[in-house]
């Protein structure tokens, strides 16, 4: 079944591609069908901002569309960057690197011991039936003072995460899956997709 992934993003497309390919979904981007729509992310939660994208790209598309909303909620900071993560310091001129020097600079007064943080990730799929199956993950570590490791985007060097005594930029591809938000997010898509009388291939 052809599922397209709201997102230009390559990086998300590898990470989901490798849960779904097991219900025989053929994931994706939204430009291989010549789809080119900014979703205003008007919603409050990771859950409406999701939902938004992936209603968007499925009626433009005709065909099912999944869609991923997710950033990093720093406790010190109640919640920021939150669900404007990847429009952290709304300055267009900041790509990830730059945001995540804003968010160290941001944290630089909290001491250690307190900079709890964690990574939220909330998955929507919306079918041209008007089915709609909706997953949430989370991973809780800590900040950083510094980037560490090279694998990864976005935040990923400056999350540790204590169970693994690691950023998630220094775990390999398989097991970030594992534990990582969107990981976590997709297990419970996996059991709702399940419930929904997905086959799992």
């Amino acid at each position: 079944m052809k599922v397209v992934l709201a997102s230009k993003n390559k990086h998300k497309l590898v990470e989901i591609s490798q849960i779904t390919e097991k219900f025989g979904f053929d994931l994706i981007l939204q430009s291989e069908l010549g789809v080119d729509i900014d979703v205003e992310e008007t919603g409050t939660t990771f859950e409406e901002n999701s939902f938004l994208k992936a209603e968007a790209v499925m009626k433009a598309t005709g065909l099912p569309a999944l869609a991923d909303d997710s950033g990093i909620a720093v406790d010190a900071l109640n919640g920021e960057p939150g669900i404007y993560s990847a429009r952290y310091g709304f300055d267009d001129s900041l790509d990830d690197w730059g945001r995540l020097q804003l968010l160290l600079k941001n944290t630089e007064h909290v001491p250690d011991g307190q900079r709890q943080a964690q990574f939220v990730c909330v998955i929507t799929m919306v079918t041209p039936e008007g089915q709609t199956i909706q997953a949430r993950g989370e991973i809780h570590g800590e900040l950083l003072r510094a980037p560490v490791g090279g694998n990864g985007f976005g935040y990923d060097p400056i999350f540790y995460y204590p169970p693994m005594g690691m950023s998630t930029a220094e775990m390999s591809p398989e097991d970030k899956n594992q534990v990582s938000h969107r990981g976590n997010a997709l297990k419970v898509l996996n059991e709702k997709l399940k419930e929904a009388g997905y086959a799992d291939k």
